[in-house]
């Protein structure tokens, strides 16, 4: 009798821990007499009916891969045009590998593709997702984080620990823009956890259409409150999201945008660093104070990392699990862990009911774990427009104390 087939696929951007969970996924489906086909290129290959693309997977060939970075199934995105005229295409192309079972590693886009093949395969597939990203926004119970996310944070922490060194050893600042196109979670986990100066990310911006000269200020703000102290140095991040924040016509107005293959706006080639590095120097040098300021974007640097072991472990669970799930008779849902145990989440729970796409959870900037963050970072404060304050501040910047509550004041209110 031929076994029943187990298909894999991952989808969007790299994670680190993506390979433990095509492990764990293959070990238990072999063990349970099942025979398990890699998809090598993502959903790209489905769309264009590349059954070559397909390998078969053995224990041997994953039983040491789930401490390793990338995706050895590769990964892609594609544009909502490709998978609108060839979805049929896809459909056609798992029945003809005879998958019985699929498993998708992917984000929220992977997620949205995920229910969609378990809705027009009639029951034919069984479909479970396994989640991914380093952004950490997708809406996971107990506020479980995403796995890739703890690797994520540890090496931009790595990086940006050196970059605070060198800060204070030359005496500038870095402005740094990390990954994180809806949310402001991995920013805010290296920017706590590496103790920066300042961080910024979009969930405290409520403006609707957020102005350059606003996150400038309160960049500068940072600096001058930096240097009353005797400080001439600092380490600011940006979460790319506060791009999203701004009118494209003004985006378009300093930089060439660039979008993705399903059409979004490139945020993370969008150069914040730069973009407020020249707004705040010129402000600064207008007024005599000098100030080196380098940009700088990290985000690539960590989405294909050898996984630390809490996303090992946390990997093979989700891995596990989806398979156990899968052979139980389940469908249409999301694999997670909550309080130690594998729990789905159905594809209806997962979805917005007013937009049909995936959940993402936002940082809750009246949170605890945000209020943590705020408390440590040097930024103007509502205090620090007090007389006996402001005068200290006032004469850092080298202006006059109404002029200082002029430009600066409106933050803080």
């Amino acid at each position: 009798m031929k076994k029943e087939i187990v298909a894999i696929v991952v989808g969007g951007g790299p994670a680190p821990g993506i390979n433990g969970v095509v492990s764990a996924a293959t070990i238990e489906a072999i063990n349970e007499g099942k025979e398990v086909i890699g998809i090598v290129g993502g959903f790209k290959s489905l769309f264009a009916g590349d059954k070559k693309s397909v390998i078969p997977l053995s224990i041997g060939d994953v039983s040491r891969i789930h401490t390793t970075g990338g995706s050895i199934l590769r990964t892609s995105r594609e544009t909502a045009e490709t998978a609108k005229a060839h979805f049929s295409t896809l459909i056609a192309t798992l029945k003809a590998l005879k998958a019985r079972y699929l498993i998708t590693i992917g984000g929220d886009g992977t997620a949205y593709m995920a229910r969609w093949i378990e809705k027009e395969s009639r029951g034919k597939l069984s479909v479970v997702h396994v989640p991914k990203t380093i952004d950490n926004d997708l809406y996971l119970p107990g506020g479980r984080s995403s796995f890739g996310f703890h690797t994520a944070r540890h090496w931009g922490v790595e990086i940006i620990k050196n970059l605070m060194e060198d800060a204070r050893t030359t005496g500038r600042w870095f402005f740094i823009s990390t990954m994180g196109r809806s949310s402001g979670h991995l920013a805010l986990g290296i920017g706590k956890a590496a103790g920066v100066t300042i961080t910024l990310i979009p969930e405290e911006f409520n403006d609707d259409k957020l102005r350059f000269q606003k996150v400038a200020d309160v960049l500068e703000g940072s600096i001058v409150k930096r240097l009353s102290h005797g400080r001439d140095h600092g380490v600011a991040i940006l979460a790319e999201g506060i791009s999203a924040k701004f009118d494209e016509a003004d985006l378009e107005s300093c930089e060439s945008i660039e979008r993705d293959e399903l059409g979004r706006i490139r945020l993370s080639e969008i150069p914040l660093g730069r973009i407020f590095k020249d707004i705040v120097m010129k402000s600064l040098s207008g007024r005599g104070i000098k100030t080196a300021v380098v940009h700088k974007n990290i985000g690539y640097e960590l989405r294909a990392a050898a996984p630390v072991p809490y996303d090992i472990e946390y990997t093979r669970d989700l891995g596990y699990g989806a398979v156990r799930f899968l052979l139980n008779g389940g469908t249409g849902a999301m694999i997670t862990l909550d309080e130690g145990r594998l729990r789905p989440v159905s594809f209806v729970e997962m979805a917005d009911p007013a937009t049909g796409k995936t959940k993402v959870r936002l940082v809750d900037v009246r949170s605890e774990a945000y209020e943590v963050g705020r408390k440590y970072m040097i930024r103007l404060e509502k205090e620090d427009f007090e007389p006996g304050v402001v005068e200290a501040l006032a004469k850092t910047a080298r202006m006059s104390v109404a002029d200082f509550k002029k430009r600066f004041e409106y933050l803080v209110r």
